[in-house]
């Protein structure tokens, strides 16, 4: 049996990073840090109910990363509660081999920063890096994979471009990365197993000093290590959840009670978060009415316009994108986003007899989130927890492509 490498998991979320990791059998999760009570709650339960780590409580830090001394030596907070420190963790481990994980990625996004007046300048999450650079600066391991959003190519806060200022920090703390991340580091989770078209950015940095041709072994790692993980073909949405039990709609044609819409299960489903949100009649009509015209072939809405056009008729308002769109049930889905906790809409059940968007159940298993992964917390908890994870199956690939650059590292 091939030895385990020890990593920390940072910007841990839910934990689709760290399962895929420890999915690939190759590592031992020594510690993560996350912020959000939800998402903690969540992987310390996966961590103790799949993985068999007893003192989960104590290996997953909830606090706020950018408290560094605090982190590193301990605290006792009103909010975040009592932890010994991740000093005393990794010293307890006798150091570790790898550091995983991503900042936010809200203030990397080419969305996001559509969507703010500021270009998201001044957006704090632009800078969380710095406190990842931190952590690999103390605890020096062997490998770091850092994972983020496309967009992160094109984010350029304060004049200087993120890459730029990503790429300057590691080697400033004696770590290199790739010459070409555009060329090398945009992955597409579709090629991996994910039923999903995902592009992500992972940067894989190596500590200086260990090897003679850091960068031709990273430039390997990306040419041959990973890809020799890639899947024959691509698996669609039907694949991925056609086989769930049917959401069906009680439809109420009385408006003037203004009642909503409920859903019922078609059969008895033990599976966790298989319960669709409640639509209103109006979300319905329209979920049902963009389905049919796949199913029947028309595609009357199958463009931006047209699908623009309306929204603009059924709610009164005007868009400047297009706020609608159903899952094609023959290919992959689209990216599954944190924000379908505000809505689903862009979302939409193939079947037009359901006449609905994704359950949170659905999202997950187009993340590839096995059906034992069970979310703690609010529905708009989970389908933000979900939205921001990475997918698992995609880094169980990653993982076990890493652990094969620990092996020829070692």
């Amino acid at each position: 049996m091939k030895n385990k490498y020890k990593m920390i998991d940072l910007f841990a979320g839910c934990g689709g990073l760290a399962d895929g990791f420890l999915q690939s059998n190759r590592y031992e999760d020594i510690a993560a840090v996350e912020w959000l009570k939800p998402q903690v709650d969540t992987l310390i339960n996966r961590l103790k109910t799949k993985w068999n780590v007893e003192d989960a409580e104590k290996r997953v830090l909830y606090f706020d990363i950018q408290r560094e001394e605090e982190l590193f030596n301990g605290y006792e907070d009103n909010k975040y509660g009592k932890n010994e420190g991740l000093d005393y963790l990794i010293n307890n481990a006798n150091g570790i081999d790898v550091i995983i994980g991503g900042p936010p990625c809200q203030a990397y996004s080419v969305a996001g920063r559509v969507r703010d007046e500021n270009n998201m300048n001044d957006d704090y999450r632009n800078y969380l890096f710095e406190h990842y650079l931190s952590i690999v600066d103390r605890y020096k391991p062997k490998i770091f994979v850092f994972e983020n959003v496309p967009g992160m190519l094109s984010a350029i806060p304060n004049g200087r471009s993120i890459t730029e200022l990503i790429r300057e920090g590691f080697n400033n703390i004696g770590y290199e990365i790739v010459d070409d991340i555009k060329k090398y580091a945009k992955i597409d989770a579709s090629n991996y197993g994910v039923p999903q078209s995902r592009n992500r950015l992972i940067i894989i940095g190596i500590r200086k000093g260990i090897l003679e041709n850091t960068q031709d072994t990273i430039k390997s790692f990306y040419e041959y290590m990973l890809p020799k993980y890639k899947e024959n073909r691509v698996l669609t949405v039907k694949e991925a959840i056609g086989d769930l039990p049917k959401c069906v709609p009680i439809w109420d044609e009385d408006s003037h009670k203004k009642k909503i819409s409920y859903y019922v299960e078609e059969s008895n489903c033990d599976i966790t978060w298989h319960q669709p949100r409640y639509h209103n009649l109006r979300d319905m009509k329209i979920f049902k009415m963009l389905a049919e015209d796949l199913e029947t072939g028309e595609n009357k809405y199958t463009n931006s316009k047209a699908l623009s056009k309306i929204y603009e008729e059924m709610v009164g308002s005007k868009s400047p994108i297009h706020r609608y769109h159903v899952l094609r049930p023959d290919k992959p889905s689209t990216t599954i986003i944190a924000h379908l906790y505000k809505d689903g809409n862009r979302f939409i059940h193939y079947d037009s007899k359901q006449s609905r968007s994704i359950t949170p159940r659905e999202a997950a298993r187009l993340q590839s989130f096995d059906d034992d992964f069970d979310f703690i917390g609010n529905r708009g908890n989970v389908y933000q927890m979900i939205g921001n994870a990475v997918p698992p199956i995609l880094a169980k690939k990653i993982g076990l492509a890493v652990a094969d650059l620990l092996d020829y590292i070692k």
